[in-house]
C-alpha cells in the first residue's frame, strides 16, 4: 500500500514543527528552565537547566531524523508522545489554576499564554502524530538508516 501523498506532508509538518521548537528552547535554556520552574512541578531548581536541555534537544533530534526520513516509525512516536505529554502538562496545570504568560512550546522568544487552546491545538498534534504513526504503519515502513 502507498502512503501517497499525506505520509509525507505530515512527515515534514512534523519535522519542521519539533525542529523549531527544539531551536527556540535552545536559544534561551536558562530562559526555557525559568518556564519549566513556573509549571511549580516541584522539580530541584538544579535540574531545571538540564531537563530544559535534554527536552530541547530531543525535540531537536527528533525533528532533523523525520526530515533526514531516519527511524521513521520511533520519531513518528516520539512526537505523539511529546504532544499527549504535552497535553497532559497543560491540562493539569490549568486545572491547578496556574496562570502562565508562556506555555514554554517555542521557547522564550514566541511567548503564548497557557490556555485552553493549548490543550486543544497540543490534542489536535497528537492526532495528527498518531495518523503519521498509522499511515507508517499500514505502508510497512520500518526504516532506520
Amino acid at each position: 500500500m502507498r502512503m501517497g501523498l499525506l505520509a509525507p506532508i505530515i512527515r515534514y509538518f512534523l519535522g519542521l514543527l519539533f525542529v523549531s521548537t527544539g531551536i527556540g528552547k535552545l536559544l534561551d535554556n536558562r530562559g526555557f528552565a525559568e518556564i519549566i520552574a513556573s509549571y511549580k512541578l516541584g522539580i530541584a531548581h538544579e535540574f531545571l537547566l538540564p531537563i530544559g536541555l535534554a527536552f530541547s534537544l530531543v525535540e531537536l533530534w527528533v525533528g532533523l531524523n523525520l526530515l533526514r526520513g531516519r527511524a521513521l516509525p520511533t520519531n513518528a512516536l516520539m512526537t505523539l508522545m511529546f504532544h499527549l505529554g504535552y497535553a497532559s502538562l497543560a491540562t493539569v496545570t490549568l486545572y491547578r489554576d496556574i496562570s502562565l504568560n508562556n506555555c514554554g512550546c517555542f521557547g522564550v522568544f514566541w511567548a503564548r499564554p497557557l490556555t485552553q487552546m493549548t490543550v486543544v491545538e497540543d490534542l489536535m498534534l497528537s492526532g495528527i502524530s498518531l495518523c503519521y504513526c498509522l499511515l507508517l504503519r499500514n505502508s510497512g515502513i520500518n526504516t532506520k538508516k
